[in-house]
């Protein structure tokens, strides 16, 4: 039994770098302890907590499209629908190890597993 440690995503929107190329697809690994505790000694996450999850996400997200590096101006200028996602992905991968939550239909109340790999799109 292998454990997965990265997990291929796709942006709803993506990332536009600076040429206007539009980068959509990516990589994440899980967590370690410390991508969790050394953002906390960040002078932007001692400033501004909710900034911890721009750098938290610049260490996990291993690679964008054709991007070189992946570091905080990346995410930063992300779109907020990216953001969003990214934060709900980081969360299924390192609670559970897989891309799928349940959820529950509005419509008819049933439950049914979603993958949020797949979610973003082409």
């Amino acid at each position: 039994m292998s454990l997965q440690t990265e997990f291929e995503f796709t942006l709803p929107m993506g990332y536009v770098d600076r040429e206007g190329n539009l980068h959509k697809k990516g990589t994440m690994r899980l967590a370690t302890a410390m991508d969790e505790i050394s953002p906390m000694t960040d002078m932007r996450v001692q400033s501004n907590e909710a900034y911890l999850v721009v750098v938290l996400l610049a260490r996990v997200i291993t690679s964008l499209g054709t991007l070189r590096s992946i570091n905080t101006g990346v995410i930063e200028s992300l779109f907020a629908a990216d953001l969003a996602y990214l934060q709900e992905f980081y969360r299924a991968i390192n609670e559970t190890g897989k891309t799928s939550r349940t959820v529950i239909c509005p419509h008819c109340s049933g439950k049914m597993e979603v993958d949020l790999a797949s979610l973003g799109g082409d």
